[in-house]
């Protein structure tokens, strides 16, 4: 079976002389906390990105170790950047419209603006830039594997630091998701603030007493 070039879109745009973005969320399915999306240029030299960034990979696919290694080195050698948005607003707006404004952030918090842009699928476009949005694009993309990497660690990050302001609920190790220990604090503790109020498994637990 033929290597995937992982960087053959942006070699492509490269070509074009273009700057390229690639952008992925993390934490979209999630019952708490943030959507977080980041934004990576890499740099357009191909053999140097390559090496560099060798065990680059879909996010899900990696250790927390590997994803944390990897993350430094990403920094080290791309621009990145992230966006959050809180789960206040994605209750305000839904998840997939808080996932555009989140990567909207991204972009905007770039020293360099892009002009064309590699994104993991989602079904509308995002703004007016050239982009291509590809499905499992984390395995068709350095760019977005960058990203995904990034925005997953950086959730992470926020998810430990959540833990310890709102214990009891176990955000350290299941990172707000739907697992049975959480399913297990959620029905001895009820929700804290940082749960979104709009999903269904919240809905339905009573609510918080006002602080």
């Amino acid at each position: 079976m033929a290597e995937v070039d992982v960087l053959a879109y942006e070699r492509e745009l490269w070509a074009e002389g273009r700057v390229v973005a690639g952008l992925d969320e993390a934490g979209r399915g999630a019952w708490v906390g943030p959507v977080v999306a980041a934004a990576v240029i890499l740099p357009p030299e191909p053999e140097r990105v390559l090496d560099a960034l060798a065990g680059v990979d879909d996010s899900k696919r990696l250790s927390p170790a590997a994803r944390e290694r990897l993350y430094d080195r990403i920094r080290e050698v791309a621009a990145t950047a992230v966006g959050v948005i809180p789960p206040d607003v994605i209750d305000a707006i839904g998840i997939l419209n808080a996932t555009y404004r989140a990567m909207r952030a991204a972009l905007a918090a770039l020293a360099q603006q892009p002009d064309a842009l590699l994104i993991d699928y989602l079904p509308r476009p995002l703004g007016d830039w050239p982009q291509q949005r590809l499905v499992r694009g984390e395995r068709a993309s350095l760019s977005i594997a960058a990203a995904s990497i990034v925005a997953k660690v950086h959730r992470d990050r926020l998810m430990v630091e959540l833990d310890a302001r709102y214990p009891g609920y176990g955000f350290a190790r299941h990172k707000g998701y739907g697992t049975r220990e959480h399913r297990r604090a959620l029905d001895a503790l009820g929700p804290c603030p940082i749960h979104r109020r709009s999903w269904k498994p919240i809905r339905q637990l009573r609510l918080p007493l006002e602080v």
